[in-house]
């Protein structure tokens, strides 16, 4: 421990800090009941599934500028996997293929 630092010194931050962390980690819980119900809740069921993918999407995409094949292969590659989510209607079919389809058109070199 550094000079002066003693364990009771040590012990008066940890302990308050632990508190607060496990309050704040239930505090969300405790207003379940009054939310399960509710009409924002709703909303946020059906769209924040949605809004998480296109905001993932869009990372993706605009990350890929510089690496191998660019933003047209990435593109590529996120229309393989709609395509493949379309007509299978399971993810773990369109996330492994699309995941195949991209890492086939970047290393094939398209």
């Amino acid at each position: 421990m550094p000079d002066g630092v003693t364990a009771p010194m040590i012990w008066a931050v940890l302990i308050p800090v632990c508190i607060v962390t496990v309050l704040l980690r239930q505090l969300p819980f405790s207003f379940i009941k009054q939310l399960r119900n509710s009409d924002l809740m709703g909303v946020l069921g059906r769209m924040m599934p949605v809004g998480v993918m296109v905001v993932l999407v869009v990372y993706t995409v605009t990350g890929q500028a510089s690496s191998p094949g660019g933003i047209p292969v990435t593109l590529l590659g996120v229309a393989i996997t709609l395509a493949l989510h379309i007509a299978f209607k399971r993810t773990e079919v369109s996330i492994i293929g699309g995941t195949l389809a991209y890492m086939a058109l970047v290393n094939l070199g398209f």
